[in-house]
């Protein structure tokens, strides 16, 4: 992942003193026009999370359990943490508060922990969804919070049922009953072979026989 050089170099960001701290301890934080820089470089991909500090993958808003993300899942550093340093991501809410998760440790190399196949095995709930929690390995260590992260249940996102067409229960009545077979019944009305023409000659013939005797 290309980062800005102003990132990885010491270019200009804001210092902020604390009050229980030497200033040897003092907090690094990025300046907002280098943490817009970063993503508007990376649109859809990284989001931000409750630290100035740290961005993180965009996950999916509904995902099925034990499944493979369709990214491999980063956290990107904008301050100066070294390689090596170990991060860890919990997941969790108000029903399950510590959820099974799978490969959810990594390593800083070049200011970007890269998790590779990250699983949720744990599931939110009905309606619910994890929030993250990351920990960075520093000294002190940090912690950083990406809010409604995701949601995991056992089937994952399904399609509307609108979009489903399947047979409708009538149909699947027609298709059982057995079908009828038409038979032809022949005909049983006597056939003349004569025409009424022909009939009404013989009735005059007839006629004429009779007056003539």
């Amino acid at each position: 992942m290309h980062l800005p050089e102003s990132v990885n170099g010491s270019s200009p960001v804001t210092a902020t003193t604390s009050p229980e701290r030497s200033s040897s301890n003092d907090y690094i934080l990025p300046s907002e026009s280098i943490l817009n820089e970063v993503i508007a470089n990376h649109p859809n991909e990284l989001v931000k999370t409750g630290s100035p500090c740290f961005l993180c993958s965009s996950l999916p808003t509904h995902w099925r359990s034990n499944k493979t993300l369709p990214v491999a899942f980063k956290v990107v550093c904008l301050g100066e943490v070294p390689d090596g340093t170990v991060v860890t991501i919990r997941a969790g809410n108000d029903e399950n508060y510590s959820a099974e998760l799978r490969n959810a440790s990594a390593v800083i190399k070049n200011q970007v922990a890269k998790f590779n196949d990250l699983r949720f095995v744990g599931r939110s709930g009905r309606g619910k969804s994890f929030t993250l929690t990351i920990f960075v390995s520093t000294s002190p260590p940090q912690v950083v919070t990406y809010n409604k992260a995701i949601k995991v249940t056992v089937d994952g996102p399904r399609e509307p049922r609108k979009n489903c067409r399947g047979p409708r229960p009538s149909e699947i009545l027609s298709a059982c009953q057995p079908r009828k077979r038409l038979v032809q019944i022949p005909s049983q009305e006597p056939q003349f072979t004569c025409s009424i023409q022909a009939w009404c000659a013989a009735e005059r013939e007839h006629s004429s026989q009779l007056a003539n005797n």
